[in-house]
């Protein structure tokens, strides 16, 4: 004989492996027990049936409508059928026949079981479909439970029975994982099949990268640092852009940790891969010039219609911003979403551009510019609107404006003009007085050198070494003889000697007339 509350206490036991409520079990019970009665007497069968959850006792009650002549037998009885009972019957009387678990055929019993269990099942893909479903993203541990057709079957920590795998394509090819070791890996997304819903992980995602510092660095995890952009080549490099809240706290410095105790962590997890920490800024040139480290960026310029930032680097930086096979400037142009086109200084010099903005630009490397809304400022909505209309919506789009260049812009006035350069002149600090100075000196040689090749003139090097010698010594020794010096070249038509060259301080203090003399003898001499 069938035992009800053994019978209850097992689907007690199989409720808590399966992570089932008490009113969970209850309906799976009455479903199978609805099954069985279905099976025994026909599909239309209608039955009470209560639960004792102390003794585990079950009540089954059959209901049958008392009818003249009967039509379906599953829930119809026959009024002289139910006279045998009780003579009070009428049409139209539920009649309730109590029926015992025990009474329950094989049939019947393998109905209850194969219902019960397919309510499970449906239970349980409906609770990782809800469970999963909102976390794609996140980063989920488990165990290596199978290796098949090159993909991973994982068993989670948290859903054993939850069907998940990493696809061949979704995993680092530089890793080898056997059936046991532990793996944590992202949730790229939920799909579903035949058999209910698969769980796709992921470990070559760029998100499995964010989720990896979101475990590590605290200042990501209470939303202090947020990281902007992720660009990755699995089992390459990683470049990844990140933003502070605070401008108190630094953070590179957050993701890289004390010694790097942070980054390194996340390496040893991807196996070695390089990883790449950038500050993130709205502006894309500023974006783009950081986004190329450890590459040092002379000059950056952008097109916002086409979303093209040219980038221009010195000859012993271009390597470095190219990377090996590319990988660099690639990843650079994804993290940005621009196409970046680079070039090194010769190149681009060859193409015909302005020596001065670049070196310009070089000497000024250390400065950073920031740009803010053109709103900020103290402007007329009038001056406001012409701007917009015309494109410019932020500092550095006028920055380099001059007077004329304002004009051209529909609705702006003469006094409007001024004012812009006055706030322009105001907003603006560049390097002091002494490396202004330095980089007009740097400008005019470039000039002097370019107007020596125009007119063909060609000095060997020892000879310009002389001269850069010669004219260091006078204007140490004497600024006079210098003044002097350069009088008689301007008589003589240019020409040097090898003597004035070697002549010691001494020679150098005598008067400006011996100087002229000696110039004079040496020029007959030389005649």
């Amino acid at each position: 004989m069938i035992d009800a509350g053994q019978l209850v206490a097992a689907f007690n036991d199989v409720a808590s492996t399966k992570n089932l409520s008490p009113e969970e079990v209850n309906d799976l019970l009455k479903d199978g027990i609805m099954a069985g009665l279905s099976r025994i007497h026909g599909p239309n069968v209608q039955a009470e049936i209560t639960i004792d959850d102390a003794s585990g006792e079950l009540g089954i009650v059959l209901l049958r409508r008392v009818v003249e002549e009967v039509e379906d037998p599953s829930s119809e009885i026959s009024l002289g059928e139910a006279r045998w009972d009780d003579d009070g019957f009428e049409v139209g009387d539920v009649m309730e026949i109590p029926v015992d678990f025990a009474d329950f055929g094989r049939n019947a019993v393998m109905a209850v079981k194969q219902r019960i269990v397919q309510r499970v099942r449906e239970n349980e893909r409906d609770r990782i479909r809800d469970e999963y479903a909102d976390r794609v993203g996140e980063l989920l541990s488990g165990e290596v439970q199978q290796i098949e057709r090159g993909k991973i079957v994982v068993m989670l920590n948290r859903s054993p029975d939850a069907d998940a795998i990493i696809p061949w394509k979704d995993q680092n090819p530089r890793e080898r994982f056997r059936q046991g070791d532990p793996i944590r890996c992202v949730l790229k997304k939920v799909e579903e099949t035949p058999k209910g819903p698969r769980l796709v992980l992921s470990r070559a995602a760029p998100i499995f990268v964010g989720s990896l510092f979101y475990l590590e660095v605290p200042e990501i995890h209470q939303g202090i640092v947020d990281i902007k952009e992720i660009a990755r080549e699995v089992g390459g490099r990683t470049k990844i852009a990140v933003y502070s809240r605070d401008e108190s706290i630094d953070p590179v410095g957050a993701c890289v940790g004390l010694r790097g105790s942070r980054v390194q962590a996340v390496v040893q997890e991807l196996g070695g891969e390089r990883i790449d920490i950038v500050p993130w800024h709205a502006e894309p040139e500023v974006f783009a010039r950081r986004a190329l480290a450890p590459a040092r960026v002379s000059k950056v310029m952008s097109d916002p219609e086409r979303q093209v930032i040219t980038a221009i680097v010195d000859e012993d930086q271009l390597s470095l911003a190219i990377g090996r096979n590319g990988q660099n400037v690639r990843l650079a142009s994804q993290l940005i979403g621009w196409q970046i086109d680079l070039y090194g200084s010769r190149e681009w010099l060859e193409l015909g551009a302005d020596l001065s903005l670049f070196k310009r630009e070089s000497d000024d490397d250390a400065f950073e510019t920031s740009d803010f809304a053109l709103a900020e400022l103290e402007l007329t909505p009038e001056t406001l609107s012409s701007l917009e209309r015309a494109g410019y919506r932020t500092f550095l789009q006028i920055i380099d404006f001059d007077r004329a260049a304002f004009l051209e812009v529909e609705g702006l006035e003469e006094t409007e003009a001024d004012q812009l350069l006055a706030l322009i002149d105001e907003l603006t600090v560049v390097a002091d007085d002494a490396g202004a100075e330095s980089e007009g000196g740097a400008e005019s040689v470039g000039d002097s050198e370019e107007g020596q090749d125009e007119s063909g003139v060609e000095a060997s090097t020892e000879e310009a070494t002389d001269e850069v010698v010669a004219s260091e010594d006078d204007e140490v020794s004497d600024p006079e003889g210098q003044a002097a010096a350069e009088l008689d070249d301007e008589e003589d038509g240019g020409s040097t000697t090898g003597d004035s060259d070697a002549s010691d301080d001494d020679e150098a203090s005598d008067t400006e007339a011996e100087d002229v003399a000696a110039a004079e003898d040496e020029n007959e001499a030389h005649a």
